[in-house]
Parts: C-alpha cells; structure tokens; sequence
C-alpha cells in the first residue's frame, strides 16, 4: 500500500518541473549542466565543503559531474529527492542548488512513501546576502503545501553556519531539535492539508 498516495502515476504531476520566483529560474539539473556547474563548484570548495555533503559539492572531471547530474534528474524522474538548479531568470548563471527532499520517521524516502518532507540548499558565494536561499525555498514550501498528506517542513542545517540558519527562521520556521549539531528547524503544515 505504501504512503498517502493513491497512484503512484498520480506522483509526477505533484511537483513542477520548473519554478520561478520574481528573481529565480528553477529547474532539474540535467547532464548538459556540467559545464555551467563546474566553475562554481571549484570557486566554492571552501564556502561549502564544511556544510553539505561531498557528493554534492566536490569538483570532478566533466564526465564525473555529468554522470553525477544525470543522477540527479533520474531521481527526480523516479520521485525519490527533487534537486532543482537555481538560475537567474535568464537560465543563463548558476546560482546555486534548492532542494526538497521527501521523507518519513526512517529518514528519506520516496514521495510516496514520504509523511513530511526536508528543503536544502546551496549557493555560490557571489550570490550569498541577497536573499536568493529565502526567495527560491519559500517556492518550494508553497509546493510542498500542495502535496497530500505531509504534515510539516523541515531545514536542516549546522548549527554553526549561521546564515544557512537565517533562512528557516526568516521564513517562520521554527527550532525543532539540534540533532549531532545539526538543528532542525520546521514548519508545521494545516492540520486539515488536503493537498488540495
């Protein structure tokens, strides 16, 4: 039976595959990405490699990172996490990453299988301080207030990096628990969410 799901068929219509904000264009990665990604991804070892995990942010020879990207769009596509570029309007520079993360008591899940879900989140360091990271995950809040059956948001984020942890708040989040030095910051969605 699995989740709040009726049809898994039902799934891929839940999340867009592109957002836009008044500043941002989001959208999946896709293979092609590597090269736009990769500069930013070398300019940025020391802003992100002590916040967010190696296999996202490490530079790798092209065809590393195109293998990496096509995953991430084969797990958008397959409704397991929905990693999604962040571009200025243009679709021409890479700001950075927003994600959303489905999840459930045992950690991350499939969509359907999810009862809650997690927002992340990089930038590249030219684009820091401009309120990008707040703008790009109040969009996906708005669409994760949209699925069936999720009962509240969650950020994660060190408890040291400070302004990663401006986000949540800025956005009415508030801390749930510091897990290993890791806070958790949520947002309760309505008590009547019917995804509708």
């Amino acid at each position: 039976m699995g989740g709040p799901f009726a049809s898994t068929d039902h799934m891929h219509t839940l999340i867009p595959r592109t957002l836009r904000t008044e500043r941002l264009f989001m959208r999946p990665w896709a293979a092609t990405d590597a090269a736009a990604l990769l500069p930013v991804l070398t300019a940025n070892v020391e802003h992100l490699g002590p916040w967010i995990p190696a296999h996202v942010w490490t530079p790798v020879p092209p065809p590393e990172l195109t293998a990496r990207l096509a995953g991430f769009a084969e797990d958008f596509a397959a409704d397991r996490s929905y990693r999604f570029a962040l571009f200025d309007l243009d679709d021409t520079q890479v700001l950075g990453e927003v994600d959303l993360f489905p999840r459930a008591a045992s950690g991350r899940v499939p969509l359907a299988d999810a009862d809650h879900v997690e927002l992340g989140y990089w930038l590249d360091v030219t684009a820091t301080g401009r309120g990008f990271a707040s703008e790009a995950c109040r969009a996906l809040f708005d669409v994760a207030r949209t699925l069936p059956g999720m009962t509240h948001v969650d950020i994660r984020c060190d408890a040291a990096n400070v302004p990663s942890a401006a986000v949540p708040l800025r956005l009415g989040f508030h801390l749930a628990a510091v897990e290993r030095e890791m806070q958790v910051w949520r947002k309760q969605l309505a008590s009547d969410h019917t995804g509708a």
